[in-house]
């Protein structure tokens, strides 16, 4: 006869002082539930490099994250759904490439949706695929189905990305749709085969009530619509104005969608409008994309190129506009730095090696192009490259350099 297993907590309300001690630990550590793991930690530090000014949105999908590695998220649904409201030009579509970037290895490994192509609800065909018996029934190719959820999927990262984007423009059928892949993970496509929505994550963005925060926003810096003043950052103003973004955006939201299908998203924010220094600390992060493109460039002409301070402020300048939000500066840069400096690569101006200062002419009114050194060897250029890196950075965040500047 075996011995009978006696289990150490023989009852639910036995105090744990009454058992014996040898059959456990005794421990009295405060734990602290604010610290996540270290993936959880790399996903928020890789998102707050890329994402400037928008620590909720940010925070949520760092807890969905961290929940779904954990083995917590609810089973029998997606990862997590987010719904991101706000301006045009805040980052709402630039977050969700930023976690594909990470998780999946590049910025595009998401199954997009533009809903702007399904404001007809026959053009939901195009999504799940057309039935048994209707014309182009074999031609047609669902883009919701799972061969594309699992796409980009290896052993490190099972996990999916689909994002709405502009889910407002979409006709109801599509809402509709979403109403079983975010409740039961489960979509069933045109010949009957069902699609797991269980590793993946939602995302939809939206603009509802862009005319509305747009009045919000104009008044707070002036009068002039068109040339609007940078914003001062972490002010009353500032907080009272994200507060009325914030229901403005909730309200419409209820207006525009069923309560059926709000209730089944899980996170809901509304992206701030970005101020100075979010603009400075996008153009740091904009510059340093350009030098990687100008490394990478097919012409095999890579070279270095400095901006001064007086031409940083000329591009916040230009390129802000409380309208458009970081789009703008990112096409002022292409209209003032990118196009210039094809040019002068197209004329074999700038060549391999070259150190290229970028000042502001006050006298023009534009940028002007500068070289100050030549035939720079590869790793003299990545030492350089590293330093200005430091510099961007330092301007952004106020944090001390770690390395000598460059004159």
């Amino acid at each position: 006869m075996s011995a009978r297993c006696v289990h150490p907590f023989p009852s639910v309300t036995t105090n744990l002082t009454a058992l014996d001690g040898n059959r456990y630990t005794k421990a009295n550590t405060r734990l602290d539930p604010s610290q996540p793991g270290y993936a959880a930690l790399k996903l928020h530090s890789h998102l707050r490099k890329l994402v400037i000014g928008q620590e909720e949105a940010i925070a949520q999908i760092v807890d969905v994250y961290q929940s779904w590695l954990a083995g917590l998220t609810s089973p029998g649904r997606p990862i997590g759904s987010f719904l991101f409201l706000g301006p045009t030009g805040t980052g709402k579509t630039r977050i969700v490439e930023a976690v594909a970037e990470l998780l999946l290895g590049h910025p595009q490994a998401i199954v997009r949706i533009d809903c702007a192509e399904f404001q007809q609800s026959h053009e939901v065909a195009k999504l799940i695929g057309s039935p048994p018996g209707y014309l182009g029934h074999r031609e047609t190719h669902p883009v919701l189905c799972q061969e594309a959820l699992s796409r980009y999927q290896d052993r490190k990262a099972r996990i999916g990305l689909v994002l709405f984007d502009e889910i407002e423009k979409a006709s109801e059928a599509l809402w509709n749709l979403l109403l079983g892949i975010l409740d039961k993970a489960t979509l069933t496509l045109g010949d009957n085969r069902k699609v797991d929505f269980s590793l993946a994550m939602i995302f939809m963005t939206s603009n509802l009530d862009a005319a509305g925060m747009e009045s919000l926003i104009t008044p707070s810096l002036g009068f002039a619509a068109s040339e609007i003043a940078i914003r001062p950052s972490n002010s009353a103003t500032d907080e009272n104005l994200n507060r009325k973004l914030a229901r403005a955006g909730v309200e419409a939201l209820r207006r525009k969608f069923p309560p059926e299908l709000v209730n089944r998203i899980d996170k809901i924010a509304v992206f701030k409008p970005l101020g100075a220094a979010d603009l400075d600390r996008i153009l740091s992060i904009e510059l340093d994309l350009l030098q990687k493109r100008v490394l990478a460039s097919l012409n095999a002409s890579p070279f270095v190129f400095k901006l001064s301070p007086e031409a940083r402020a000329y591009l916040l300048r230009e390129g802000t506009n409380a309208r458009y939000g970081a789009r703008h500066l990112k096409r002022t840069i292409e209209r003032t730095m990118v196009h210039p400096l094809a040019n002068l690569m197209a004329s074999y101006q700038i060549r391999s090696g070259d150190f290229i200062k970028i000042d502001f002419d006050p006298e023009s009114g534009s940028l002007v192009f500068i070289k100050e050194a030549e035939q720079l060897p590869a790793c003299t250029m990545s030492e350089m490259i590293a330093i200005l890196t430091d510099s961007r950075v330092g301007n952004a965040t106020g944090r001390p350099l770690n390395r000598k500047s460059i004159p």
